[in-house]
């Protein structure tokens, strides 16, 4: 790893999510927000895009193949505006490589483990918040509270 690749990942991650973003923003004013329309098309238009980076690189090479336009590319834009773009190339790569079991449980095992994070991650965060006291200077924060700006 060497500073030209961090800078070229920095780039493109700052307009891949930029790009997420705006773009999800739109879909999302647009058609509402009952389903998250606006995520479902970045991501499937991302693992689009990453689909074809790789197969450029695969087939055509040159610049393609390069190894600090993959960082730009593909860990910096299409890192930053969906990952799971990333997933999804990672298993088409098992199933082109002929792993199409580890392409499945790939499959159900990033599906399965992702949602149950973020779960995890959201109950253990609202769990804290409920349940906590924080002290800032002279004001005492409690939930439910009138002590401080969250009750």
């Amino acid at each position: 790893m060497t500073l030209a690749a961090c800078a070229l990942v920095l780039i493109g991650g700052f307009f891949g999510g930029i790009s997420r973003f705006f773009l999800s923003g739109v879909v999302g004013r647009s058609i509402g927000e009952t389903f998250p329309w606006g995520t479902l098309l970045v991501n499937v238009s991302g693992a689009l895009a990453i689909g074809a980076f790789a197969g450029a690189a695969r087939s055509v090479g040159g610049v393609f193949a390069s190894d600090l336009v993959r960082d730009l590319i593909v860990v910096g834009l299409f890192g930053g505006y969906t990952t799971v773009s990333s997933f999804c190339l990672q298993t088409v790569n098992l199933a082109v490589d002929g792993e199409g079991r580890l392409a499945a449980f790939n499959i159900v095992a990033s599906s399965v483990l992702c949602v149950l994070f973020v779960a995890l991650g959201f109950w253990a965060v609202v769990w804290v918040a409920e349940s906590a006291t924080w002290v800032v200077g002279s004001t005492t924060w409690v939930v439910g509270s009138t002590t401080g700006a969250m009750g």
